[in-house]
C-alpha cells in the first residue's frame, strides 16, 4: 500500500479556499506558494518584493485584499510588530509553535521557541478565569547587530 502523503499549506490552504467558494487565481496561488515556503512572519511590502523577485508581480491591494481573507479563513496569523506594521504567516496546524523577536531599530523579526515559556503559559492558564486557546509572545528590543 503506498504511504499517504502529507498536504502542504498551500495545498490545505487551496481547498479552503475552494470549500469557502473563494476563486483561487493566479495572483492568490503565487502567494499562497511564497507564505508556504517562509519560515516565519512577512510584511506585506515583503511578500510584494519577494513576488517581484520571483517574476511573479502582484500589487499590494491585492496582496492585502488576499491577506484579509486568509486571516478570515484563519490560514494566515496576522502579527503585529509595532510601529503600525503588520507581518504575516501560515497558521500550520500540528507543527511547531513559535514566537517573535522584533528589533526596534532595523525591524528584523527572528522566530523562537522556548518550551519553559510553554510550561508556565499553561500553568499560568490554570490560574487564570479564562481557557487560553491561543497566545502569541512578541519580545522588542535591539538585536546583536544594532546593539553594538
Amino acid at each position: 500500500m503506498a504511504e499517504k502523503t502529507s498536504q502542504s499549506w498551500a495545498e490545505h490552504a487551496q481547498h479552503t479556499l475552494a470549500q469557502a467558494k473563494h476563486h483561487t487565481g493566479a495572483a492568490r496561488q503565487a502567494l499562497l506558494e511564497l507564505l508556504d515556503t517562509q519560515a516565519c512572519a512577512l510584511s506585506a511590502i515583503e511578500i510584494e518584493d519577494a513576488l517581484r523577485e520571483r517574476d511573479r508581480p502582484i500589487g499590494r491591494a491585492s496582496i492585502y485584499r488576499i491577506l484579509d481573507e486568509l486571516e478570515r479563513l484563519h490560514l494566515v496569523q496576522k502579527l503585529q510588530v509595532g510601529q503600525a506594521m503588520a507581518r504575516y504567516e501560515p497558521i500550520r496546524t500540528g507543527e511547531g509553535h513559535h514566537h517573535h523577536l522584533v528589533c526596534d531599530n532595523c525591524g528584523t523579526v527572528t522566530p523562537f521557541t522556548d518550551p519553559d515559556l510553554e510550561t508556565a503559559i499553561k500553568k499560568l492558564s490554570r490560574r487564570i478565569p479564562m481557557r487560553v486557546a491561543e497566545h502569541e509572545i512578541v519580545l522588542h528590543g535591539a538585536c546583536e547587530d544594532c546593539s553594538d
